[in-house]
């Protein structure tokens, strides 16, 4: 078994759409990035892909390649469930939380949740989201933006997969 830990950030901005956790929600601003932001799924993908030792998610899927722009963090995080694969592994369990001020996303964490799941191809109950506010503190706590820390374990397959 191994651990990973991930992290992400991104700006909040108008005429952007709000997507975290693979899920749009009604807001009046989005991440602002080169792909859809979705900070979750980027945190979740660089813990996974530390706990391979495979790098970070910008090695992957960087910025300054337009195949990426506008790629949902959904397909991205697919993707290193495939490279996860090919490199003998698979996610075993992940625990993230975001850190964002509003709007709200408790109502979107059981959605967030199945979506992860369903990129990873394990359990719902192997997939842990919370969401949190920085108490209007900083940046992030003044709406400027968001955050999402995950840490994940993954398992080295056996023959059989």
């Amino acid at each position: 078994m191994r651990i990973g830990f991930g992290y992400d950030v991104h700006r909040l901005v108008e005429g952007r759409p709000l997507v975290i956790g693979g899920v749009d929600i009604p807001f009046e601003k989005g991440l602002d990035g080169h792909s859809d932001a979705d900070v979750l799924m980027h945190a979740v993908a660089d813990a996974l892909l530390g706990a391979a030792a495979l790098g970070d998610i910008g090695a992957h899927f960087p910025d300054t390649d337009e195949r990426w722009a506008g790629a949902e963090g959904a397909d991205l995080l697919g993707s290193v469930a495939g490279k996860l694969s090919e490199a003998g592994y698979r996610a075993h369990n992940v625990d993230a939380t975001v850190v964002l001020e509003r709007p709200r996303l408790q109502p979107y964490v059981p959605r967030m949740r199945t979506v992860i799941a369903r990129c990873l191809s394990v359990d719902e109950g192997a997939v842990s989201v919370k969401a949190t506010t920085h108490e209007k503190m900083d940046a992030i706590g003044s709406g400027e933006g968001a955050s999402a820390f995950a840490m994940c374990t993954i398992v080295a397959m056996d023959r059989d997969g």
